[in-house]
């Protein structure tokens, strides 16, 4: 049985499928993904963001509580989890070579990559698809982009400001069609790769896409879908419309993003062309799924991190189509990001002692659940100790605390009477805050607010970023 897994980053998990909050997002091929497998509908994170979650999904082990301090020189990025692969976990690519499978990377996530990290291991083959964000792929001077980043940003430009904004312009600024951009480029060699490699079976494919992360920039058409006539400033990064930005702007973020998510569908539904022209289907179990969320406007906000853990930056997507199904199914039980690889590593007979845990008996009816509630980290940093903020979530309560750090803003919302989260009532159910506490404090081995054992500091030397400044400082160039 061969396995593709399609992981996208910044993926809402209210968009696919009918009745979702944001079902009006057009996504007719992760649409009919869904149609033909199973969807998780309470599915969430374990550790975030990125690599942490990445580490999750590749491992089955827990990245949360932050306990490793692995080298991060030169990584330029100092949260909590943010770092390679501990040596003791074995990555389900190193699981399935050793049974025989010959195993693919395809991703544009350029944090895999950085100094120090090891996220191909166990790949038979990788490709790195360069461009993304601040990937150091390509230099230049501020000239080569000036027309590019006033379509984007006010005056006067604040260089310093949109450093990463200017690198992303820098890597892309060659694009002349659709196929330029970097979904399309991921997925074509995702198709490439099916094309070369689909009779090297059994394989295993992870196809890693890191839009729609921010920058949300599609082709212009598709952010045209959601918000026609727009004359203005082509924000594509939140935040950077500032407070005076009019409810006209606002609303071109996010019908960008809603573009971008559409365009990703699109990307992905060639590659699924590509299945369905090598005649995979009928050996070949599909997954989809994110790392986590962002907002949309949920609560006021744009984007996503610590300070907000509500399902819409926590919860992530997870769909499985087996060949031997069933079809359309949806499961309400929680799973978490772990849990893959403990699944699939079962679906193939391959023991594993994981600390995830196999989620397919919920399907088969085996089990109605494989644990009553979830535990998620979202890794932050401060005065170069770990720390970050962990929701606890069951049936009936969501408790939001932070880790590392006496948290004075602890959370709990009742989830009967208020299933948006929109009423903290943490001084009103001393029970329930207890009970979350002791859940919270059980993964992390120790009482509240605890202690990581990760250090993080902004004094690791990070060459490229360091000299992406000192460009700007010294001679008035990018």
């Amino acid at each position: 049985m061969n396995v593709i897994v399609i992981c996208l980053d910044t993926m809402r998990a209210d968009i696919i499928g009918e009745g979702q909050r944001l079902s009006h997002v057009q996504t007719p091929s992760m649409d009919q993904l869904a149609r033909q497998g199973v969807v998780f509908d309470r599915a969430f994170g374990e550790g975030q963001p990125t690599l942490q979650a990445r580490r999750s999904f590749f491992t089955g082990m827990r990245c949360f509580p932050w306990r490793f301090n692995e080298d991060r020189r030169g990584a330029w990025h100092h949260a909590a989890g943010w770092h390679k692969i501990p040596a003791v976990h074995d990555t389900i690519a190193e699981r399935l070579v050793r049974h025989g499978y010959y195993t693919g990377l395809i991703t544009d996530t350029h944090h895999m990559f950085k100094p120090t990290m090891n996220y191909w291991r166990g790949f038979c083959s990788w490709e790195h698809v360069r461009g993304q964000v601040d990937d150091h792929w390509r230099g230049g001077t501020r000239a080569m982009i000036e027309p590019l980043i006033r379509e984007l940003v006010r005056e006067p430009i604040d260089w310093e400001r949109h450093l990463v904004l200017a690198q992303y312009l820098l890597n892309n600024r060659d694009r002349r069609s659709d196929d330029d951009y970097l979904p399309a480029r991921v997925f074509g060699t995702a198709s490439r790769w099916l094309e070369d490699n689909h009779t090297n079976g059994p394989f295993f494919l992870w196809v890693d896409g890191f839009d729609p992360h921010e920058p949300w920039d599609p082709p212009a058409h598709y952010a045209e879908r959601y918000q026609s006539g727009y004359d203005g400033i082509n924000f594509i990064w939140p935040g950077t419309q500032g407070p005076e930005a009019t409810e006209d702007e606002v609303q071109h973020l996010c019908a960008n993003y809603f573009g971008e998510v559409t365009f990703v569908d699109h990307c992905i539904g060639r590659m699924l062309e590509t299945v369905d022209a090598l005649g995979l289907w009928d050996d070949t179990i599909i997954v989809l799924t994110s790392d986590h969320g962002t907002q949309i406007l949920d609560h006021g906000g744009l984007g996503k991190g610590p300070s907000n853990l509500r399902p819409y930056n926590t919860g992530i997507n997870m769909v499985v189509r087996h060949p031997d199904g069933p079809r359309g199914e949806h499961v309400p039980g929680f799973v978490q990001a772990h849990d893959l690889p403990a699944t699939l590593l079962e679906m193939l007979d391959i023991p594993a002692e994981l600390d995830g845990r196999d989620f397919w008996p919920l399907v088969t009816g085996e089990a109605d659940s494989i644990r009553d509630h979830v535990v998620i980290g979202w890794g932050d940093w401060s005065n170069g100790r770990a720390r970050g903020r962990a929701s606890v979530r069951d049936d009936e309560w969501s408790y939001v605390i932070g880790t590392g750090y006496e948290d004075e803003t602890p959370e709990l919302y009742d989830l009967t009477a208020d299933p948006t989260e929109d009423h903290n009532v943490i001084g009103e159910h001393p029970d329930a805050v207890a009970l979350q506490r002791r859940r919270l404090e059980a993964v992390m081995g120790q009482p509240l607010p605890g202690e990581h054992a990760e250090m993080c500091t902004r004094d690791v030397t990070a060459p490229a970023h360091q000299c992406r400044k000192a460009r700007i400082a010294t001679r008035g160039e990018y």
